[in-house]
């Protein structure tokens, strides 16, 4: 496990396009599907990374309290061959297990993590309606063996002022976690 900060994308970046397949239903998901009327959270989890299993229960909340207003979206970008436990089978029983229901996607080639400038797991990006980035970073300050339990309060600020039309503070911190497993060259 390589510690690693994400690279923070600039804010009022155009949400980048992606069609990927979805480990839950085993088809494709396209950026062209969300519900233009809603802001989306994209966010670059993996399976078996300690920040982001840290993080499960605040995901499963974040389900629970947002999913009617905003499209979410998880994307697992890591290298399969040398990380099995990444793979789409796998990603589909952890949906299961946290009884979560929104899209898990699989980015085999790696190449929307790229274009996200996603350097870590978990990261999250949050668009508008207009589909420009307004948030990007950091759930929480908290931490695998920090003895301090998640409350994703960077993240739950972002996505309320979002929702109540609030200007949303471009003082940002960015994530921090395992690096996306690469593909070798």
């Amino acid at each position: 496990m390589a510690l690693t900060y994400s690279s923070m994308l600039d804010l009022q970046t155009d949400l980048i396009k992606f069609e990927l397949l979805n480990s839950l239903t085993n088809k494709s998901f396209s950026s062209d599907s969300l519900d233009n009327e809603k802001p989306s959270l994209i966010m670059f989890i993996c399976n078996h990374c300690p920040y982001v299993i840290h993080y499960h229960e605040e995901l499963v909340k974040l389900a629970k309290d947002y999913v009617e207003n905003i499209n979410m979206i998880a994307i697992s970008s890591n290298d399969i061959i040398h990380y099995p436990e990444d793979r789409p089978s796998k990603m589909k029983e952890l949906w299961s297990s946290l009884g979560l229901s929104f899209p898990y996607l699989f980015d085999e080639t790696q190449d929307i993590a790229k274009k996200y400038k996603a350097e870590c797991t978990p990261e999250f990006y949050l668009f508008n309606q207009k589909q420009k980035l307004v948030y990007r970073g950091r759930m929480d300050e908290t931490s695998p063996g920090s003895n301090s339990k998640p409350s994703a309060k960077d993240l739950r600020s972002a996505i309320n002022s979002l929702l109540m039309n609030e200007p949303i503070s471009d003082d940002q911190l960015p994530s921090m976690g395992c690096n996306i497993k690469w593909k070798a060259n």
